[in-house]
């Protein structure tokens, strides 16, 4: 696996935890350990979250 693919997975094992805890316990980690959802270190860590999420797509078209 691809260093690349294997940081993109992490980001998005890492926003999958975090949206389970906002679904479940309406609590945001990200947002609790980097000051809060509008701060800057949490808005790069969801904007590399998604971005993971768009590069991932290609692994569903890989073998």
């Amino acid at each position: 696996m691809k260093t690349l693919d294997y940081i993109a997975l992490v980001l998005l094992i890492i926003g999958g935890i975090n949206w389970l805890l906002v679904g479940v316990f309406q609590w945001d980690l990200v947002a609790a350990l980097f000051g809060g959802a509008a701060g800057i270190i949490s808005r790069i860590i969801y904007i590399l979250v998604g971005i993971s999420a768009l590069y991932c797509i290609k692994l569903l078209f890989t073998n």
